[in-house]
């Protein structure tokens, strides 16, 4: 590990019992309008687990305190009562076709996530997967503790232990088979990050609107580096805020989203394309082996500071 990475971790890694509620809610009375927090939860057919995040969010630190000003759920075109589940639990729910309709959506994680800048108003803006479980409000104190309490922070990753079931720490197949090799090859900068690819982030809009979004799986990885080139690793922080559990992707889906990954690296790394963005996987069949061809996410949006209708509204 490089040695400024080394210095990084003692400097830029921390525990979220580190921030008192306390000690942050009076970070934000000290200057409540460039304190707001926006908290986002990209949502699709997670009926089972969004209501309780929210329920979660809003108790502890909507009502009991006043460190989150705003919560939206972007449906990302849900077919069970996910928008309804969410809808009932407290939080405001926008369906991803609705934001910025000119520009036709497509699927993907990404897409969702550089919509929800359209829809939200504050300084920080925190990214909660919707699909966990035993979720506790530290997910989201934590993350955004670093950036209310010390300015030069501008990006702040979740890190956290991720069980497979009943076996510690075998959770992350993809962090550990993909991005972490990438990372440590050829980003050496980001190898002190514990989970690259976490889904619990939070950052300051100003950087934010200044970063392109891959619309798919890509975008912690591509959001990670374009933010390490952008404003340095001095600017960029993580905090442990325990266990993650979740739904466990079967492995096809887990090998699309590595392609995915390896897709947003490479584009980095050459700023070309791929030569044929596809990716072939085989199922057993009543004949034998049959080839399933899924495309790679290849799309990306531009930063949202290009937009004309995110200008419009911040210049408003």
């Amino acid at each position: 590990m490089l040695e400024e990475v080394e210095r990084w971790l003692t400097r830029r890694s921390w525990s979220a019992d580190d921030r008192p509620l306390d000690r942050l809610t009076a970070a934000r009375a000290r200057d409540p309008h460039r304190a707001r927090v926006s908290v986002v939860l990209p949502a699709l057919n997670e009926e089972e687990t969004v209501g309780a995040i929210v329920e979660e969010i809003r108790r502890e630190l909507m009502e009991k305190v006043r460190l989150v000003d705003e919560l939206v759920v972007i449906d990302s075109g849900s077919t069970d009562a996910t928008a309804a589940v969410a809808r009932r639990a407290g939080a405001r729910v926008v369906h991803r076709d609705a934001i910025l309709p000119r520009i036709p959506a497509v699927p993907g994680k990404g897409e969702v996530l550089w919509r929800s800048l359209l829809v939200t108003s504050g300084e920080i803006v925190c990214f909660i997967d919707a699909d966990l479980k035993d979720f506790s409000a530290d997910f989201v104190s934590g993350i955004v503790g670093p950036l209310l309490t010390d300015p030069e922070v501008q990006f702040v990753k979740a890190m956290y232990d991720r069980p497979l079931g009943e076996a510690a720490g075998q959770g992350g197949r993809v962090t550990e088979l993909v991005a972490r090799p990438l990372l440590n090859l050829h980003w050496p900068q980001l190898a002190g990050f514990v989970q690259p690819l976490g889904g619990e982030y939070a950052v300051r809009r100003s950087l934010l609107e200044r970063l392109p979004f891959p619309v798919g799986y890509g975008v912690e990885l591509g959001l990670l580096v374009d933010a390490l080139h952008t404003v340095g690793l001095d600017a960029l922080a993580q905090v442990d805020v325990g266990v993650r559990k979740h739904r466990h992707q079967d492995g096809q889906a887990l090998g699309r989203m590595a392609a995915a990954i390896y897709r947003t690296a490479q584009l980095r790394l050459s700023r070309g394309h791929l030569v044929r963005p596809v990716l072939t996987q085989f199922e057993r069949g009543e004949d034998g082996f049959v080839p399933r061809t899924h495309a790679v996410d290849t799309e990306e949006r531009p930063p949202m500071r290009e937009i004309t209708e995110y200008a419009s509204r911040h210049a408003a």
